[in-house]
């Protein structure tokens, strides 16, 4: 069976965590929807936005492919999908079903299709590779051909992101479940050093004698390369991923996921860190979502919680939408970098590649020199965040390639509208 996984007009409304990678790379309680999909071993393809593709060829080659004629049948996969075991065995239940060759079985969330099986036949009429090509074309063909009989399958649930906030709320419900899943799919994989806390076997991995561990509400994981100073804090469910550093004396606790190459330190609540990015030092980050290749300086600290206890309200555009949620911190882009005690306000975003001084008390817009307390905002040149970008891939070992330079410079095209606003103007956001 062919997979394609697609994105559609929503991925837009998940800035700024989409804008330099595909919905499909969303991390979320230590998981991916690439990584569930590379899993089922099928032949896998993308549609992902224009600006994306090369890095797709890049890093994602395997998602490059065409559809296979001699499969009978193609899934479809939204990009948005949330990556849950739960939601994952809903998914493979589509294809436990055996379709009939005749029949299209497609399940939506809201207005968005969230899963096809479509006869490979019909999905080559798709024409073209656009985004929303499928969800805009799919019921035209069906309707189109009388040999097809559309069934809609209401009764399975399979969730998408619809906004930045949804992927902390999603983390935080599916954390503990996604660990045990994944010790229990990875029998041999780890050992127990210590009740309920485990570390890969593949790899050194160095925890100082000091550490200390509760794991009374989930499993604590370690992967290979992974080092840990002394008098830190773990209360499960916990996930480092591999070749990232816990300072001394930190406080990792309560559904925390920190991806590859990272460094980490201070007290952390609730947050999912992207691969690569920072935050060494002391300063409390809780219920938050950091993308790539930040940098969070000494001191810095968010609020995820209202002085009144209430739900939060995020801004998105000229939208406030309500999050249901009491504790919300702040989703930052890949690039973003704060000075030191910089303070950022319950429930902001903050774009990609900004830089930000004393107090972010509204969203951010990317690719700006965020000072306001000090009365100074600027754009940022994209020309500067490539330069930035390029030490910080040397102080990595990773080699800076055109279509990296190429994506800075589409982001900042992309995002330009974000950055004409009348600072002046712009009420405070509490």
């Amino acid at each position: 069976m062919n997979i394609v996984a697609f994105e559609d007009s929503g991925v837009s409304q998940l800035s700024p965590i989409t804008l330099g990678r595909p919905a499909y790379a969303i991390s979320c309680a230590s998981f991916r929807l690439i990584d569930w999909l590379d899993e089922m071993s099928l032949g896998l393809s993308a549609v992902v936005r224009p600006h994306l593709k090369t890095l797709q060829l890049h890093d994602y080659p395997h998602f490059d492919q065409q559809l296979n004629a001699d499969s009978k049948f193609t899934m479809l996969v939204n990009a948005r999908m949330v990556p849950t075991p739960e939601n994952i065995s809903r998914l493979k239940s589509l294809i436990e079903k055996s379709p009939d060759p005749n029949q299209v079985s497609i399940c939506r969330s809201g207005w968005a299709i969230a899963a096809a099986i479509v006869p490979t036949n019909l999905a080559e009429k798709v024409d073209g590779d656009k985004v929303d090509c499928w969800a805009n074309q799919l019921d035209q063909l069906i309707q189109a051909n009388d040999d097809v009989q559309k069934v809609e399958i209401t009764e399975l649930e399979l969730d998408l992101f619809e906004y930045p906030h949804e992927v902390i709320g999603q983390h935080m419900s599916a954390c503990g479940n996604a660990l045990a899943y994944r010790l229990n799919a990875s029998v041999g994989r780890y050992k127990e050093i210590k009740n309920n806390v485990f570390v890969a076997k593949d790899g050194e991995v160095s925890i100082s004698d000091q550490a200390v561990f509760d794991t009374s509400h989930g499993p604590i994981i370690f992967e290979s390369g992974v080092k840990v100073g002394p008098f830190c804090f773990f209360r499960g469910p916990v996930y480092v991923g591999r070749n990232s550093k816990i300072s001394e004396h930190s406080s990792i606790k309560d559904s925390v996921s920190i991806g590859h190459t990272c460094k980490v330190g201070g007290e952390v609540e609730g947050v999912t860190v992207e691969p690569y990015s920072n935050k060494q030092h002391f300063g409390f980050l809780g219920h938050s979502y950091l993308g790539s290749w930040i940098n969070l300086g000494a001191g810095t600290c968010n609020s995820d919680l209202k002085n009144t206890y209430g739900t939060v309200n995020m801004q998105y555009g000229d939208r406030k939408v309500s999050t249901g949620m009491q504790f919300v911190g702040c989703v930052m882009g890949d690039y973003a970098k704060t000075a030191i005690n910089t303070s950022i306000f319950t429930g902001k975003l903050v774009g990609v590649g900004s830089m930000i001084y004393g107090f972010a008390t509204a969203n951010v817009p990317s690719f700006v020199n965020y000072a306001r307390s000090f009365d100074q905002i600027g754009q940022l040149p994209a020309e500067v965040v490539v330069s930035t970008q390029k030490r910080m891939f040397a102080r990595r070992g990773v080699t800076q390639r055109p279509c990296d330079i190429q994506l800075i410079h589409d982001m900042f095209r992309l995002t330009a509208s974000e950055r004409d606003v009348e600072w002046d103007s712009e009420p405070l956001s509490f």
